[in-house]
């Protein structure tokens, strides 16, 4: 009988550990373990329990709590599975994965990622050992060439090439780096990789080492991810015991070392050169290229820079072949992609889907479609550099190529779902904050630029709306984009520009009506009673924190427009449907 709780950070958040701590202590005397396992993607259903019975049957259990512990110890006790039925997850919610092609995420929500041994169990570390007995470095840059596999990272830049350009620079010191600076609002691919299976990681990045000739490796990861750091740390110490990292790996000549820096978390970090510059101590701000990090990067050194999904494909590829991973995906983008479901989503988590799906795809058949049976109204893709795809190109194929058509980028993954309650406006201004903040203010144009922009957005959804605005920050748009040296500030417009493309109407309303249609945006609503639906039970009006609602018992009450702070609570507390937003 084995028996593992889900613990990454979204299982913990969800009181995972106290389950962990209750089934210890419900089986202490049994001589059953309870073990530990990171996230298996379903994040809307944890705690999950995973239970394997005689049989070796998995029984999932989900948004298990600590009360439940005994039944399901006692369960586990007789082998008899029927007193916790309630728990197992159900069919249409375990379509969530069947629905899946996992390659990145193949071990997570698997295995232990504490435990070396379960890692090599699975197939670990055999790629790595197959390339050092059985592989040049030429060999290796050949089958990445052949898989298609490109950075995960946002950019899509082929891996071979990085690769090749850094294995033929001059220099006998390179460095391989991990980006693990997963900095995107709504994007948790990274942090559920390292936390759920950080040996792929090592295994990735180590046969990316011997293919540039590095003996130095780098795992830039931001200090809001305490778990993952703390994993990772463990691994890098089992893989340095099992003689995975350190002098003549394996027996080969191929040597390699590896250190976690802890970033600050300054966005602007997951631009290679930024980080560069905070790995040598520096303020993270970008470098004008060239010359490229695979000629003059960390310290100078020829150096190679790739995201964590990047590495996760590494080790699955050298042990497949290139073949089968350019077998799955479309002729522009090959593989598999991780994406971060998030938002007003029934089924959110981890998806891992071959490129050439749709957007619908991933959002209905696998999502589950939108929370509370509401319209779907538009995608975030991307995070801020990317861009918002409306409900009408819900039927576009997730590939570079196709998600560029429509303004937005694949970016890392991230993908938030909005509904018919989200206002555009609003939404450009979050990500145009975002970026205002976090620009590291090197370039005029995206520091003064984007403060400019989020200046505009904020009056609009005030009410303070003009003639010329929407034009104004399309101006802006332009020269940030033409004027920024780095990423950041080059993609930073974009969803602006996709919101004023597809939703001008809702600006235009904002400015020149005065009125949200989303009805999200405070400083433009209204809130009027019904003479002949109110009953007066003065319920209103004692919820208003402003009295700004005033009437007789039994009789109609009315709404002090100049007095009333627009907070809802009076609509959320009638019972008759008697207040209504306008």
């Amino acid at each position: 009988m084995k028996i593992a709780v889900g613990q990454g950070s979204c299982g913990i958040a969800a009181g995972a550990q106290k389950v962990s701590d209750a089934l210890k202590k419900c089986l202490e005397k049994s001589g059953i373990s309870v073990g530990v396992t990171g996230c298996i993607g379903m994040c809307w259903l944890e705690p999950i329990v995973d239970i394997y019975d005689n049989d070796n049957t998995l029984h999932r259990l989900v948004r298990v709590s600590e009360k439940d512990s005994e039944r399901i110890a006692e369960a586990v006790k007789t082998n008899d599975f029927s007193q916790v039925e309630k728990l197992e997850i159900t069919d249409e919610d375990n379509s969530f994965l069947e629905k899946q092609t996992r390659i990145a995420l193949r071990n997570c929500g698997i295995i232990d990622p504490d435990d070396i041994n379960a890692y090599v169990d699975a197939g670990g570390y055999s790629a790595l050992s197959k390339v050092l007995n059985n592989m040049s470095a030429e060999d290796v840059i050949e089958e990445i060439k052949i898989s298609g596999l490109a950075g995960r990272g946002g950019a899509g830049f082929p891996t071979w090439f990085k690769w090749n350009a850094a294995r033929q620079s001059q220099g006998q010191e390179k460095y391989l780096i991990c980006n693990a600076d997963e900095g995107d609002p709504g994007a948790f691919m990274d942090r559920a990789v390292i936390e759920s299976d950080p040996h792929t990681l090592i295994e990735g990045m180590l046969i990316g080492a011997f293919a540039i000739g590095a003996s130095h490796a780098v795992v830039y990861v931001r200090a809001e991810y305490p778990l993952a750091i703390i994993r990772l740390q463990n691994a890098i110490e089992q893989a340095k015991k099992a003689g995975f990292i350190g002098e003549n790996i394996l027996g080969s000549n191929f040597s390699c070392d590896f250190r976690i820096k802890a970033g600050a978390g300054a966005f602007v970090c997951g631009e290679e050169t930024a980080l560069i510059e905070s790995l040598e101590g520096n303020r993270g701000m970008p470098r004008l290229k060239p010359p490229f990090p695979a000629q003059a990067g960390y310290w100078h050194k020829p150096s190679n820079i790739n995201n964590v999904e990047t590495f996760a494909n590494v080790a699955w590829i050298i042990s497949n072949g290139g073949n089968a991973f350019a077998a799955m995906g479309t002729p522009d983008s090959k593989g598999t992609k991780v994406f971060a479901l998030t938002g007003k989503i029934k089924r959110g988590g981890l998806v891992e889907i071959p490129m050439g799906k749709t957007l619908r795809d991933v959002i209905f058949d696998i999502g589950g479609g939108i929370r509370d049976n509401k319209e779907f109204k538009a995608v975030q893709m991307g995070g801020p550099s990317g861009g918002c795809i409306p409900a009408h190109l819900l039927d576009t194929v997730i590939d570079y190529k196709e998600l560029g058509k429509t303004g937005a980028i694949m970016g890392s993954g991230g993908m938030v779902v909005m509904d018919e309650s989200t206002c555009m406006v609003q939404m450009a201004k979050f990500f145009l904050d975002f970026t205002a903040k976090e620009s590291c203010g090197k370039c005029v144009h995206c520091r003064i630029g984007t403060k400019r922009m989020q200046e505009i957005l904020t009056r609009i959804t005030e009410g303070n709306g003009k003639d010329g605005d929407i034009e104004l920050l399309e101006e802006l748009c332009s020269g940030i984009k033409d004027g920024a040296l780095c990423g950041l500030g080059q993609t930073a417009p974009n969803p602006v520009l996709t919101t004023i493309k597809y939703f001008r109407n809702e600006y235009e309303a904002h400015i020149n009506n005065k009125k949200c249609p989303a009805k999200e945006c405070r400083d433009l609503l209204s809130y009027e009673i019904d003479s002949e639906k109110c009953k007066g039970c003065t319920l209103c009006a004692r919820k208003c924190p402003a009295n700004a609602i005033t009437g007789q018992v039994k009789s109609a009450h009315i709404i002090n427009p100049s007095v009333c702070i627009k907070c809802g609570q009076c609509a959320a507390a009638c019972k008759f449907g008697a207040i209504s937003v306008k």
